[in-house]
């Protein structure tokens, strides 16, 4: 942290349609992954002061935008959606910038948050109510959706488009009002998608944007106006954000980590395999918490699978996002490579046989970035640090089974339950894992990592509070409450 300078340019808050300086002192700066003397922006920190504008606005905007008809919130969505694909790459390039992914990457997530953002502006049309029979003879009971009130979202920088897409999208077409707290690490990304809202003509107050440190959010859901909270990140900050909110009773929806496993049986397609481990384990610098961090292989194929994987994994090549022959990009900040290079280390020291990488890779400009080598580890065992804890980065553990039950038994065993997927062409395979997989999502001859957003997301366990579902219609339900209403007509 440091003094703000007056020549400093900062990013400013959304509050009530219009950008304002934030009222606090100290500045963080957003650098490069790829290069760090590459200062991307300077964010001034907001204070207490300036979430309290913030939720006010909200709360303000709430009546009118809530008996706006849903229709009619859908088409502000069109709108969103429709500057998002024009000006794709432009945001792709800030995505790189500032989180670090490859320029590719980075494209495939505007245009798959612009899908959701479309997907929600149809919904607008099919939110609908019910009628329940009644017992009385002129008497009607209706089930009817209502908006809550003012949601704060609070979304991570692995994915600081598309996260804050599906969160806000839904949750004004369903009349809320909404205040992002995007991280601290990509500010400018949820700064162009605000601005495209605000462009779009939502209405002032419906969604307004925080620049600031993580701490307030505690104060902002005591707030009496925040009716429900809906966050991605860490299992940390998630179980501090449900142990807050559940003072208050509030709504709460948390999507958190992921130990995900790919299972390889005896009769799976090996070089298909590898590929889904390589695109799963090495995707978005393995910076994703459906990414494959865990590959069960059958004692079968084990040998043939490693040599294959290590020999894919020799063709990946690190640097910087934008360069056009680059296929994995840097971790986000130094503190979570330190954290992947320490994992890497544990698992060595428990026993773990590192097959390649485990280190900083060695190119010009290499030591300007946050670069981690992809890393194969050998000889993993289901109790060791490395199969249990979450590693966010570009690392796959693989672990011999023998048959499907001990491949169910290892992917169940760990806290977590967000993402599994099987490689297999045995019907009876297939239906175990789909089965008998604890586990939110489980796919067959896929990989672990990417959602359809007309499909449901979430886990099981550690992984999501499991109440509600993210993306498809489903999310909509963490956004509305239920009013039985009885008419008598009689």
């Amino acid at each position: 942290m440091m003094t703000v300078k007056s020549d400093v340019k900062v990013l400013k808050n959304f509050i009530n349609g219009e950008w304002v300086e934030t009222s606090g002192s100290d500045i963080l700066e957003i650098r490069n992954p790829a290069n760090h003397d590459e200062l991307i922006v300077t964010v001034r920190q907001s204070t207490e002061k300036d979430a309290q504008a913030a939720i006010e606005a909200a709360e303000q905007a709430f009546p009118e935008w809530s008996k706006t008809p849903s229709p009619a919130r859908g088409e502000y969505l069109f709108k969103i959606a429709a500057i998002m694909e024009e000006e794709a790459e432009d945001i792709a390039r800030i995505i790189v910038q500032e989180e670090g992914k490859t320029f590719t990457d980075a494209l495939k997530e505007v245009n798959y948050a612009a899908g959701i953002v479309k997907f929600y502006a149809g919904e607008g049309r099919r939110m609908t109510g019910r009628i329940i029979e009644s017992d009385m003879p002129g008497v009607q009971i209706e089930l009817h959706k209502e908006a809550l009130g003012v949601v704060l979202v609070v979304t991570p920088w692995n994915f600081p488009l598309s996260i804050p897409a599906w969160k806000i999208a839904p949750a004004i077409l369903s009349g809320n009002t909404v205040v992002l707290k995007a991280s601290s690490e990509t500010p400018l990304t949820a700064q162009k998608f605000v601005e495209i809202i605000e462009r779009a003509g939502v209405p002032a107050g419906v969604v307004n944007q925080l620049v600031g440190p993580g701490r307030l959010v505690t104060e902002m859901i005591h707030h009496p106006a925040v009716k429900a909270i809906t966050f991605t990140g860490s299992n940390r900050v998630g179980n501090l954000i449900y142990t807050e909110a559940s003072k208050g009773m509030k709504r709460v929806l948390l999507e958190m980590g992921g130990k995900n496993p790919l299972i390889v049986m005896e009769d799976a397609d090996v070089d298909a395999a590898v590929g889904l481990a390589i695109a799963g384990g090495y995707g978005q610098t393995g910076q994703a918490c459906t990414a494959t961090s865990r590959v069960l292989v059958h004692k079968d194929i084990r040998q043939e699978f490693t040599e294959k994987l290590v020999a894919k994994s020799k063709e990946i090549k690190v640097g910087n996002g934008m360069d056009k022959d680059v296929t994995m990009g840097p971790q986000v900040s130094e503190g979570e490579r330190q954290s992947t290079l320490d994992l890497i280390k544990k698992a060595v020291d428990e026993g773990g046989e590192l097959l390649i990488g485990g280190g900083i890779p060695e190119f010009e400009g290499s030591e300007k970035g946050y670069f981690v080598e992809p890393t194969v580890i050998g000889n993993v065992k289901s109790s060791m640090t490395i199969a249990q804890e979450e590693v966010f980065g570009p690392v796959i553990s693989i672990i011999e089974i023998s048959s499907i039950d001990e491949a169910i038994d290892v992917a169940n065993d760990v806290a977590y339950g967000l993402s599994a997927a099987i490689c297999t062409r045995n019907l009876t395979y297939m239906n175990r894992a789909l089965n008998d997989i604890q586990a939110g999502i489980v796919k067959v001859n896929m990989t672990t990592t990417g959602t359809f957003f007309q499909a449901p997301f979430g886990g099981y366990k550690q992984s999501s509070t499991g109440t509600y579902k993210e993306l498809g219609s489903e999310a909509v339900d963490f956004y509305c409450q239920n009013k039985t209403r009885y008419i008598n007509s009689n």
